[in-house]
């Protein structure tokens, strides 16, 4: 990797720093209490991914605690949260029922080892290969993931957990009104809790989700073979969580980049998620990635904005599920699946299905977006979505250009030549019909094709000017083709 120079530490440096906050009570105040509200919005959310696993649910809270604490320094996009994730216990479910235990953790721990070797070779720059179609499109398919991910927890239920999270929602909406000072999720978890305590309501709880660890997490070191049958065994694995986990990291960095208007170091954010799935697994967790939903929860419901909130989150995780785990045992679902659904409704990009957009915007971009929520919602799976988006947008994108390139024959006024101007980007889409735009057999002895308002890009382009000449010398008239720039030249 190239050091970076001053224009770039000076792009990636946070605002506000941590510093920032440490001198500013009120900042301080806010990082702290959204770290709190994240902290109690992942119990659920780590468990429930455990069991997707396959896995025991304590594997998934100490990962949350490990890889939040551990990206919270090593991160490159501050205030986002990570932890175990939907997307990778879905690709690595599999291994723990089939091979055991001890394969899921290496698996864990070569999924990190790929991710650092990819964020080392720059995997990051391909960012700017996701046209923005495709991002709005993982924006809102997340969003309906996020709001679809409550139904368990509103169906086949007591009937007073409707009241219990029209409540909640009530409260996230009127208490930005009061004050910003205190994280309306977290009043919202509060007042819901003390309504349930103080009145007696029985409605399912964390506590129902599944047992609470009462103790640190130790150090793991998997009892594998370690030959080449074994690496053949999870590599497949490991990959499908390296690639998923850094497509959803990277693409929630960009997101948060655009909410707080600032920039984040996506070769750094690409590293440091290996390192914390490594880190995770050998204290034997299960893995995982950014997590948008909580991320949302503290940067746009509780205006985190350093890492000091990121690392709160992890720490006060780990202490509610410890230390204070009856307590949080006692805290209904109802009041997260609150939060969870105002998460949902502001995540959603309500401005790209307004009428007025969908009329102003090209139908190609409308599909692209369309495509890519409807990949993801079939699949279940965001980096199938994302690369499907892509792979729309790419052949739309070509289909458009390669109308572009357009042919004009002019006679000279001796008859004796002819000059064939092109203009237009000449690729392997618009130059298959350029053979088919000349008069050989109406032609003169010489023929000019002038290159000066075009350029050639690739050698399905060369073949095809190498195919005129061919043509026009067959019939014993020669071609001379000018204009053409230094790069294009080269490809000759």
């Amino acid at each position: 990797m190239s050091a970076l120079t001053v224009d770039d530490r000076a792009r990636y440096r946070a605002k506000p720093s941590v510093l920032d906050a440490l001198k500013s009570p009120r900042m301080l105040t806010r990082e702290v209490l959204a770290g709190l509200v994240v902290g109690l919005a992942l119990i659920p959310e780590a468990i429930a991914f455990s069991v997707i696993a396959g896995v025991d649910p304590k594997v998934g809270l100490f990962s949350s605690f490990i890889m939040a604490v551990s990206i919270a320094f090593l991160g490159g996009r501050p205030a986002m949260v990570t932890a175990a994730t939907g997307a990778v216990a879905l690709v690595i479910a599999p291994v723990a029922p089939t091979y055991g235990m001890d394969y899921f953790i290496a698996t864990v721990i070569l999924a990190g080892v790929f991710q650092v070797i990819l964020g080392v070779l720059g995997v990051a720059k391909l960012m700017r290969f996701i046209p923005r179609s495709v991002m709005v499109g993982f924006v809102n398919a997340l969003a309906i993931f996020v709001f679809s991910s409550q139904f368990p927890q509103l169906i086949d239920v007591p009937w007073l957990v409707y009241p219990l999270v029209a409540l909640g929602i009530l409260v996230m909406i009127v208490m930005p009104r009061i004050t910003k000072i205190v994280p309306a999720p977290l009043v919202s978890v509060i007042i819901v809790t003390a309504v349930v305590l103080t009145m007696g309501i029985t409605v399912p709880t964390v506590g129902d989700q599944g047992e609470l660890p009462r103790s640190l997490p130790s150090l793991f070191l998997p009892d594998i073979p370690w030959t080449w049958e074994t690496f053949g065994i999870i590599a497949p694995f490991a990959l499908g969580v390296a690639l998923v986990g850094l497509m959803e990291s990277l693409l929630t960095a960009k997101l948060v980049d655009e909410i707080t208007d600032t920039h984040s170091n996506k070769t750094r954010e690409s590293w440091a998620q290996g390192v914390a799935n490594m880190l995770s697994g050998f204290f034997g967790g299960m893995g995982g990635c950014a997590v948008i939903g909580q991320t949302m929860i503290g940067v746009k419901a509780s205006g985190a904005r350093t890492r000091i909130s990121t690392f709160c989150a992890g720490v006060f995780l780990f202490v509610l599920v410890v230390v204070f785990g009856d307590f949080v045992g006692t805290i209904p679902m109802a009041a997260l699946v609150a939060v969870m659904v105002m998460v949902a409704i502001g995540a959603f990009d309500w401005h790209s299905v307004k009428p007025s957009t969908l009329k102003r915007m090209p139908k190609s971009e409308t599909f692209v977006m369309i495509a890519t929520v409807a990949l993801v919602l079939l699949t279940h799976n965001l980096a199938i979505g994302v690369v499907g988006g892509v792979l729309v947008a790419s052949v739309l994108f070509v289909r458009r250009v390669a109308h572009f390139a357009s042919v004009s024959r002019v006679v000279s006024s001796a008859g004796d030549s002819v000059t064939y101007a092109v203009t237009g980007e000449l690729f392997f889409a618009s130059s298959n019909d350029l053979t088919t735009l000349f008069s050989y057999s109406d032609d003169p002895s010489r023929v000019i094709v002038d290159l000066s308002r075009s350029h050639v890009w690739d050698a399905s382009t060369v073949a095809a000017l190498d195919a005129i000449e061919t043509k026009y010398a067959a019939m014993g008239k020669t071609v001379e083709i000018v204009g053409m720039n230094d790069a294009s030249q080269r490809m000759r």
